[in-house]
């Protein structure tokens, strides 16, 4: 009877907790849904330039049913290997489809040709399933290209033509050339990310239990007589943290340079600029979860609820192309999916401002929300 009484007096514990009540029952079904709807390791629908060397219906035509296959999404043609290069730099294409010149008059010549597939090897995942995908094309459009130049041969020489007549090598082949991380090697694409994974993590858990630690020990009644305005707590709550944030990413990028070879292409200063807005907007991120958090556990537990779609949804662990389009677009929602775009093209791309002006205005913009929603919720008053 006791452990009866026990067992019902934590049971109306609980149910007055409405907070840890609702993530109980809101836990799994996230999780239910970023596993089972969101998450997906088949890569569709990765961004394709071209550069066409030839200018031909032949070449015009290979790209086109290259995109018929629904696994690249055309954005346009370049012209040459720099802007290539720009394209895959600042993340606006993943795959670059390179036709030579020539291409239209070899094949009718029955000479062997060769197409070029260039993909962003900062995604390991990418990588596979657009060399994959392509590969196994061309070899397709190879045979189909086999049998029309064999039986252009047998209705020129009759049914004695063999392959050997016709030419027998492929007249179609693809070489594919992985740039940025051409041996493949994982952590040269986790490591980096890695650095906005950590500094969500303890950011947003340090901050969400500033205020509720405040409750707690009783201080907050100091915070409330005293002439500080809603966003000047805030910033300055948020302010110290950001130093811890600093010595974080630079304990990161070192272990990763020394223990992984994880290469520094860009420039140092550039990322550590712009992490500042990174960092600002996790610690905002960690103000708001505190401004509905009655004690630090609390804190913690919702801290950890926003982590899960930060580590699902960012493209830390699965690629972007790959998430159906709500699922993208909540990704946008989130810091560290801009971040990661901004920290893996400047170490692993050698990314310029340029090149991630427009992640930097989605973190800003974020920043500028979330600030502004933690001052806005937080109200001087103990109830």
């Amino acid at each position: 009877m006791r452990t009866l009484v026990i067992a019902i007096k934590e049971l109306r514990q609980l149910r007055r907790d409405r907070l840890t009540l609702a993530m109980m029952v809101m836990l799994p079904m996230v999780q239910l849904m970023l596993f089972g709807y969101a998450i997906n390791t088949d890569v569709r629908h990765m961004p394709l330039v071209i550069y066409d060397q030839d200018h031909s219906a032949a070449s015009r035509e290979l790209p086109q049913r290259l995109v018929a296959t629904g696994f690249y999404d055309l954005l346009g043609e370049v012209r040459g290997y720099g802007e290539i290069e720009q394209s895959l730099r600042s993340g606006k294409a993943k795959v670059a489809l390179v036709i030579p010149a020539h291409y239209s008059s070899d094949l009718r010549a029955g000479r062997a040709t060769q197409a070029q597939l260039v993909v962003d090897g900062s995604d390991p995942q990418t990588v596979a399933s657009a060399t994959n995908t392509a590969a196994s094309f061309v070899l397709a459009r190879s045979g189909e290209l086999m049998v029309a130049r064999l039986n252009a041969v047998a209705a020129a020489c009759g049914a004695s033509a063999t392959v050997g007549s016709a030419g027998g090598g492929a007249p179609l082949s693809l070489e594919p050339a992985t740039w940025y991380n051409p041996e493949l090697r994982t952590a040269v694409f986790i490591v980096p990310g890695l650095i906005g994974v950590i500094l969500t993590m303890t950011m947003v858990m340090l901050t969400s239990m500033a205020l509720a630690r405040e409750r707690e020990r009783g201080t907050l009644e100091q915070l409330i007589v005293s002439p500080v305005r809603r966003v000047e707590l805030i910033v300055g709550k948020i302010a110290p943290y950001t130093i811890i944030g600093y010595v974080q990413m630079t304990l990161v990028l070192a272990l990763g340079k020394l223990v992984f070879r994880v290469p520094l292409v860009g420039s140092l200063g550039l990322l550590y600029a712009l992490s500042f807005v990174f960092i600002a907007a996790s610690l905002a991120v960690g103000m708001f979860v505190s401004t509905f958090a009655k004690t630090q556990q609390q804190a913690m537990q919702m801290s950890f609820f926003f982590l899960l779609p930060n580590i699902l949804l960012s493209g830390f662990m699965f690629p972007f192309e790959a998430m159906p389009r709500p699922a993208q677009f909540i990704s946008q929602l989130l810091p560290l999916t801009h971040f990661m775009r901004i920290v893996r093209g400047i170490t692993l791309k050698g990314a310029e401002f340029s090149d991630v002006s427009g992640e930097l205005v989605w973190l800003a913009a974020l920043l500028a929300v979330l600030v502004t929603l933690a001052s806005l919720r937080f109200q001087k008053k103990l109830d």
